[in-house]
């Protein structure tokens, strides 16, 4: 069922409405809070648009390498998997 959460960004509230849990969003928010502010502090007179922009592109840069990483892990997996495989079957094949 979804739920109004309210949350603060940069000073801000806002009133999500979510299936998530509320400890969740309020992580997320977190999270969105803390890149705005880094944003912030290193670049001075930005307007807060373009703070939201900066920090959504760092969000999404973050979130692209991290599926990159993931891909290279299941590659990663896949491949000692096949090797397993090869292996328990030439010892089958063996025995």
């Amino acid at each position: 069922m979804t739920k109004p959460i309210r949350v603060r960004i940069l000073d801000y509230e806002y009133l999500i409405k979510t299936d998530e849990e509320e400890a969740e969003v309020q992580k997320i928010a977190q999270f969105v809070n803390n890149k705005f502010m880094e944003i912030k502090e290193n670049t001075e007179g930005l307007s807060e648009r373009k703070t939201a922009i900066l920090a959504a592109f760092d969000i999404a840069s973050e979130y692209f390498q991290l599926l990159k990483e993931r891909e290279h892990l299941i590659e990663n997996i896949q491949k000692r998997a096949e090797a397993l495989n090869y292996h328990i079957d030439s010892l089958i094949e063996v025995g």
